[in-house]
């Protein structure tokens, strides 16, 4: 690749608003934190939505909004997670597709996620990747430990290619009882990949800088935001997201691979232009 693709996760679904003030969480937030990513070179944005009591929902009239919203002020990809907070039926999860965002995510396995149990069953990956084909929606497989790589394969193997027929699949790293955010489970990690698959690569917390800088030195994506870390170096507070994305287009900008834009993004991904 001689570009490198810049997600942002703006807000996630773990973060307290009267913890982190300047979490986004209302439609607004996002919506100027998206404009602010773009122009410091972020290519899709990855969203998580919050109530108006500032708590994680997936509320289906909520999400059409939001995807609206962000396709008429950004040119970014829009992907949606079907993640949401880990407590979340898989019901709901399933309903995120009918807000037809660009892209989604699907996670490829169940781990333990701190102290909570991130419940990903086989029969509802399945039903995952079978609904977002059904409806032309891109999926990013997340992988949060190395066997879930073999579980990607059995699912590309006995279900057929995603909508788009390319596989793009995150790393998601560092996550207390996932793999570990280092140099050596990534290089394992891109071992287990399939073939013509690309990645893109997450750092929680204290991993986001070395993961950052192992994935561009494999030539890896980039997945930054304050859904990962709310710190960005010791003692140190994010300013904003862009505050991410702008480090993160430094450091592709330095390896020889620029920031794609969110028209070469689409392409990388397969995705269909929506706006």
């Amino acid at each position: 690749m001689t570009g490198t693709l810049i997600t942002v996760a703006p807000t996630g679904a773990e973060h307290a608003k009267s913890d982190v003030p300047n979490l986004p969480v209302t439609l607004d937030e996002l919506v100027a934190e998206a404009v602010a990513c773009e122009a410091a070179g972020a290519g899709m944005i990855h969203v998580h939505i919050r109530g108006a009591d500032t708590q994680p929902t997936l509320d289906l009239g909520r999400l059409r909004e939001t995807v609206a919203a962000l396709r008429e002020r950004t040119n970014l990809v829009v992907q949606l997670s079907t993640g949401g907070a880990v407590s979340d039926p898989e019901e709901d999860r399933l309903r995120v597709l009918d807000a037809l965002p660009d892209s989604a995510s699907c996670t490829m396995g169940t781990v333990n996620f701190g102290d909570d149990v991130f419940m990903n069953r086989w029969e509802f990956v399945v039903e995952l990747h079978e609904r977002m084909r059904e409806r032309g929606i891109v999926p990013e497989y997340e992988i949060f430990d190395l066997g879930q790589l073999a579980s990607l394969r059995r699912l590309l193997d006995e279900h057929g290619l995603p909508a788009g027929g390319h596989v793009h699949v995150d790393l998601v790293m560092g996550v207390p009882g996932g793999m570990p955010g280092d140099t050596e489970t990534l290089v394992a990690a891109l071992r287990a990949i399939p073939e013509g698959a690309t990645f893109s690569a997450t750092g929680i917390g204290r991993t986001s800088v070395p993961v950052l800088l192992a994935a561009l030195s494999a030539g890896g994506h980039l997945r930054v935001g304050m859904e990962d870390t709310v710190s960005f170096a010791r003692g140190q507070r994010v300013r904003d997201n862009a505050q991410l994305v702008e480090r993160a287009a430094a450091f592709a900008t330095l390896a020889q691979r620029p920031p794609l834009p969110p028209g070469e993004a689409r392409s990388l991904l397969c995705v269909a232009n929506s706006n």
